[in-house]
């Protein structure tokens, strides 16, 4: 039953991303925000399909630190899930992106047009300056940018190395950080064709201020608070890993 639920949501989108990526893209003239909202149906359907065709809800906790302001969010990375739910639980939001995936046919492109915030994932100086330029300005115009700071998706149950990017990004503007842990990918694997049903548990932290913080201080903090819940939410994981 999984096997075959999981082919009916792939065909459902091969048959309704295509026309709708058109239709996105006849919005580029239009402002940013236009852009970005003209999105959300689409998202708001397929994460409908990721609930109900699916059978993977989540239950969140720390819902009351959900920020009422724009910020830069840390997340734990497993799956394509978190791309599309962190837009549900987080208001109007913006990702940081690998430049290369706008070049995706339908996907890629629908995100080209928005646009999010593009970056090769380097730490290099050209880097770090061309984040926080297109960060500051998403952020001064309201969207709360989110970005996997272990670069690529990590297994259930281990980490990738974080990277500092999004941490420089808040203290050049200034901005807290709110870290999240999700355990998505123990039951939408990394690059899996076929899900299992179950509740994804997404865990939201108090916000980081980073006064007085230097970037690699601020980046600490959020893996440290991230790694630690990710314990708590798969403790039969990292029991198994001891």
């Amino acid at each position: 039953m999984a096997a075959l639920r999981s082919l009916l949501f792939l065909l459902i989108l091969v048959v309704v991303t295509p026309p709708y990526t058109l239709g996105v893209l006849l919005c580029w003239p239009l402002p940013h925000h236009l852009r970005r909202r003209s999105v959300v149906p689409w998202v708001n359907f397929v994460i409908w399909l990721v609930k109900h065709l699916l059978g993977i809800p989540y239950r969140l906790v720390g819902a009351e630190n959900l920020p009422t302001r724009p910020v830069v969010v840390l997340a734990k990375h497993q799956s394509a899930w978190e791309t599309l739910v962190l837009q549900e639980i987080f208001k109007d939001t913006v990702f940081v992106w690998k430049k290369e995936i706008k070049y995706i046919p339908f996907f890629g492109w629908a995100l080209a047009a928005i646009p999010m915030i593009e970056t090769n994932r380097s730490a290099t100086k050209a880097a770090l300056k061309s984040l926080v330029d297109q960060g500051r300005d998403r952020l001064a115009n309201g969207y709360t940018v989110i970005i996997f700071p272990e670069g690529t998706r990590s297994q259930p149950g281990s980490k990738n190395r974080y990277k500092v990017g999004g941490a420089h990004l808040a203290v050049e503007t200034g901005t807290p950080v709110v870290p999240v842990a999700l355990n998505s990918g123990e039951f939408w694997g990394r690059n899996a064709l076929f899900k299992r049903s179950g509740t994804v548990t997404v865990s939201i932290g108090p916000a980081i201020d980073p006064a007085g913080l230097s970037s690699s201080e601020l980046l600490a903090r959020a893996e440290t608070w991230i790694e630690d819940e990710m314990q708590r939410i798969s403790p039969h994981l990292y029991a198994a890993a001891a």
